[in-house]
């Protein structure tokens, strides 16, 4: 069974970077899709990134565009959420979760469609 643990949150300014890590044990992704989801205080899970199990299709949350970017090292069975140009309201707890697929291009960023999550990471982004 695959689990995933998130790493790399903590408190930056705005305008500054993180780069938040989604390891994965029990099983190798390679057959597996991954997203990004956040969750900020009142408000729903919201999708903000995935990537295919190939690496090959990533999308984007229309917030996030030209400021994160989704990579995945299977080799190293971790996914990567590199974000820039923080704002304040990218304040929020950063779940990564995964779907099982054999399709390689599938690329899933609704949470209701997951399969099974990690147990997420604080970023808060404040001056």
């Amino acid at each position: 069974q695959l689990q995933l643990v998130e790493s790399g949150g903590g408190l930056v300014q705005p305008g500054g970077s993180l780069r938040l890590s989604c390891a994965a044990s029990g099983a190798t992704l390679d057959y597996y899709a991954i997203g990004w989801f956040r969750q900020a205080p009142g408000n729903e899970r919201e999708g903000v990134s995935c990537i295919s199990s190939s690496g090959g299709s990533t999308n984007y949350a229309d917030s996030v565009k030209g400021r994160f970017t989704i990579s995945r090292d299977n080799a190293k069975n971790t996914v990567y959420l590199q974000m820039n140009s923080l704002k304040p309201e990218d304040t929020a707890v950063y779940y990564c979760a995964f779907r099982i697929t054999t399709i390689q291009a599938m690329c899933v960023m609704t949470p209701n469609f997951m399969d099974s999550w990690g147990q997420g990471t604080q970023v808060t982004v404040s001056s």
